[in-house]
């Protein structure tokens, strides 16, 4: 691949991985079974598109990925674009990066809970994978081994079938560095977040590992999907363990050495947490996203809308995957019946959401993502955190009780 006998696209994909393992001090490769690459079209914008294309108009043979590789969410839904008053030159941007993921051999999966509805990777499976809930899921509750692949490595990674062995790969750098005890056990997916991002704060930085003691019991997929999307937002982490919970820590000393800085968390940090982010109690629109819906939380969401109209707006985003079954079993219906509107295959703050608040008048967003809230501030928004069923409430009433 080096020398080019495969092509100048593989050995384009070769040299960038070479650079990324000498920076991070990795002295050979790892093969990968899969591949999962972040590559809105906001953040590749018009330079990273033509340079998609530049490797898509090559020869088929030398082009194509080597082991499966998906897309995380797009920049937008086309069946609702026009209601997101996004512009047509967003739209096809789009619709050329996705033709370019398709000449290479990309599946376009569209999805940030690919561990929920692809394919989990399994323990000891070594992954490129690119969206940092993604990683932090599969390495802690799948067991499985990624660092944060930006967008060029994770592509480099599907054209090579390999990634630099360094980070999260290795035994070592999975060992716990800070112990968290629990005080307090959160009730609904808003609180599982909130917990993850004073987690993530107390952590600090890419190389941080908590192991958490002080959960009675296993929480649901949904609950550590916003957990960990939230800790890895505020904290980048991408590994924690939770003792007699994920698969690399039955015991505590199986994770971490006795004696590692203890920090203890309890329901006045999550609180606090929470209540940093009520400056209002106006809404202007409602937000279900980052990570994607799975197919029981739209049922739920389909459940608190019931009889209710809405005088904002209610977003709610999931996977081209769930939104056909939330189709099937009457959810969608349930849910834009009263108002909402449910998109697949995007993420709202990857979805040109500055451009979105000014084309729409947003500016105060309700949402039961704490990762959301975090990433939000960004683009100009004042994002509240509540559960979904206050949320729901506010979207009825225009106001945040």
């Amino acid at each position: 691949m080096l020398a080019g006998e495969l092509g100048p696209v593989r050995k384009l994909a070769l040299e960038h991985q070479i650079k990324v393992g000498d920076f991070f001090g990795a002295v050979d490769f790892v093969r990968v079974t899969q591949a999962h690459i972040m590559a809105d079209t906001e953040s590749l914008g018009e330079a990273g598109v033509a340079w998609l294309e530049m490797l898509a108009s090559l020869p088929s043979k030398e082009r194509r990925v080597r082991i499966p590789t998906i897309t995380d969410p797009r920049g937008t839904d086309f069946e609702k674009s026009a209601e997101l008053k996004q512009a047509p030159w967003m739209v096809e941007l789009e619709r050329r990066a996705i033709a370019a993921f398709v000449k290479l051999g990309v599946l376009m999966t569209d999805t940030c809970i690919n561990y929920q509805t692809v394919l989990p990777a399994t323990r000891g499976e070594h992954v490129a994978f690119g969206d940092t809930g993604v990683v932090i899921y599969s390495n802690s509750i799948c067991g499985a081994r990624s660092n944060f692949e930006g967008g060029p490595s994770a592509l480099s990674a599907g054209l090579s079938g390999r990634t630099p062995r360094y980070g999260f790969h290795l035994d070592g750098a999975r060992r716990a560095t800070l112990a968290i005890r629990i005080d307090w056990v959160p009730r609904s997916l808003d609180e599982w977040g909130a917990l993850g991002g004073v987690v993530g704060k107390l952590a600090g930085n890419y190389w941080a590992v908590p192991v958490i003691e002080g959960l009675e019991a296993a929480p649901g997929s949904d609950a550590l999907k916003h957990f960990g999307a939230a800790m890895a937002s505020f904290g980048s982490v991408a590994l924690f363990h939770i003792v007699g919970v994920t698969p690399e820590a039955a015991r505590f000393e199986d994770v971490a050495d006795r004696g590692l800085p203890l920090h203890r968390v309890g329901e006045a940090d999550v609180r606090k947490l929470c209540a940093s982010y009520r400056q209002d109690d106006g809404v202007d629109v409602v937000v279900f996203s980052a990570p994607q819906l799975s197919l029981m939380e739209l049922a739920h969401l389909a459940e608190l809308c019931e009889g209710k109209r809405f005088v904002v707006p209610l977003l709610a985003v999931t996977s081209p995957q769930v939104k056909p079954d939330a189709q099937r079993m009457g959810f969608i219906e349930r849910i834009e019946s009263a108002g909402g509107s449910v998109l697949a295959g995007m993420c709202f703050y990857q979805s040109y959401a500055r451009e979105m608040a000014e084309a729409n008048g947003w500016k105060r967003l309700a949402t039961n993502s704490a990762k959301l809230v975090n990433i939000l501030g960004g683009y100009g928004y004042r994002p509240m955190l509540a559960s979904m069923e206050a949320c729901v409430d506010a979207a009825q009433t225009g106001k945040l009780a």
